[in-house]
């Protein structure tokens, strides 16, 4: 069911911050995406909210289960009448932009009758911003040309004059290369006619009910001439523990598990779960395989676990055995195993658990391994029937690179009550 207001997503990644604009009801002019698995993903999902807004959910079901591939899916899916989802998978560029403009142009007068979007939202890639990034790769960081992808996402505010827009990234861009990137951001859209705080505002996925500390830089900027302030969030304790999330999927060895659809364990699903309808109805879950570890990684994994769980302490690499020392790096990187704390919340969930798992380890001992693709994806508060597309590590930085969907959901409130407040 689509709403009076219309979103361009640009930059959306897997659609962690669009699910939460669909869930208010928002309508689309369109998403841009360069990575084809992302897209993918994208397109998958918006067929889904098709598909079950038209009473036709069985066609998605029949997907998830393995019982059509994909491309049967989606001609499965326009058969029945679903409109293609207008996503654009290329990437924003100089030589790209005015061809995407036009694409997107097309799509509001021929849908809409209009010109304009009321919100723009997304986030440009954030690795060269990012404290880590920036830390391991020094001057590739500094020099790295993704720095400057947000002037392409100014271009399109210039270009279709939303009432309000969303620019999501990590806190490192306040700091990125000495604080410029942040004081031009703040500085161009002043001149396109836009107002953004000159403070920055970094909201915590934890209080919007998200089982996961994961702080993100929010802008949000309006016209100048309009009369708006940042929106107060409320804060909202999810609840729930990381064990909350993870104690009715199937217990998994190193190498076990399936992409394809498998049983929950028995029992019933905690709280948590039912009230943020994670756990779906299709009958069992996906994307729950574990990594293959060698038996020197599960055993520092245990030894990790074990020193968690006992003393709530993080291993330090030089407190193990010289046997288990592979790295010749003592001094930097010291905590690369780190155990999701199960009785709280996890720490957040990164791009980087498509290179290992060390960093994001399983609490339970007796399973010694990392987190699945289903585990991250719990963790960042994405529902069971939401379906990730392309190789498992396509789909770890699709979830590490998301905004939390409960995340998103709690700021697309807000929008939608500041742009309702404009029209009263």
């Amino acid at each position: 069911m689509s709403s009076d207001f219309l979103v361009l997503d640009m930059f959306s990644g897997g659609g962690g911050l669009t699910e939460g604009f669909i869930r208010r009801s928002f309508d689309f002019a369109g998403h841009i995406e360069m990575e084809k698995n992302a897209s993918d993903t994208l397109e998958t999902r918006l067929l889904y909210h098709s598909l079950k807004d038209t009473g036709q959910l069985d066609l998605y079901n029949q997907y998830y289960r393995g019982e059509m591939d994909r491309n049967q899916f989606v001609q499965t899916s326009i058969d029945a009448g679903i409109e293609s989802p207008r996503v654009i998978n290329k990437m924003l560029s100089e030589s790209t932009n005015d061809s995407i403009i036009e694409e997107v142009k097309s799509t509001l007068k021929s849908c809409h009758g209009r010109s304009d979007v009321d919100v723009i939202i997304g986030g440009p890639p954030c690795q060269s911003y990012s404290l880590a990034g920036r830390g391991k790769n020094g001057k590739k960081a500094e020099n790295d040309p993704r720095n400057y992808l947000y002037h392409h996402y100014l271009h399109f505010l210039k270009v279709f004059k939303p009432r309000l827009f969303i620019f999501e990234n990590v806190p490192g861009l306040i700091s990125a290369k000495r604080g410029t990137i942040f004081s031009d951001v703040i500085d161009r859209c002043s001149r396109i006619g836009y107002h953004l705080d000159k403070s920055p505002h970094i909201l915590n996925a934890l209080d919007f009910e998200v089982v996961e500390d994961r702080q993100r830089i929010i802008f949000i900027g309006w016209k100048a001439e309009d009369n708006f302030s940042y929106p107060e969030f409320p804060k909202k304790q999810a609840g729930g523990t990381v064990l909350d999330l993870l104690n009715d999927l199937p217990r998994l060895q190193a190498g076990e598990g399936t992409d394809e659809l498998q049983p929950y364990r028995l029992g019933r699903p905690s709280k948590y779960l039912t009230e943020k309808k994670m756990r779906t109805t299709i009958g069992g879950v996906r994307h729950h395989q574990a990594r293959m570890h060698n038996e020197r990684d599960r055993e520092i994994y245990r030894i990790a676990i074990q020193k968690w769980n006992k003393s709530r302490h993080r291993l330090n690499y030089n407190e193990l055995h010289e046997k288990l020392k592979t790295h010749r790096n003592r001094h930097s990187f010291v905590d690369r195993f780190k155990v999701v704390d199960g009785n709280s919340v996890s720490h957040a969930v990164l791009a980087h658990l498509a290179k290992d798992g060390h960093y994001f380890i399983h609490p339970d001992i007796d399973q010694a391994r990392s987190l699945t693709v289903r585990e991250a994806a719990r963790i960042q508060s994405f529902p069971d029937d939401y379906l990730f597309e392309g190789p498992r590590s396509a789909k770890y930085v699709q979830i590490g690179n998301a905004v939390p969907p409960l995340m998103a959901e709690g700021i697309a409130e807000k929008i939608e009550e500041m742009l309702e407040s404009f029209n009263k």
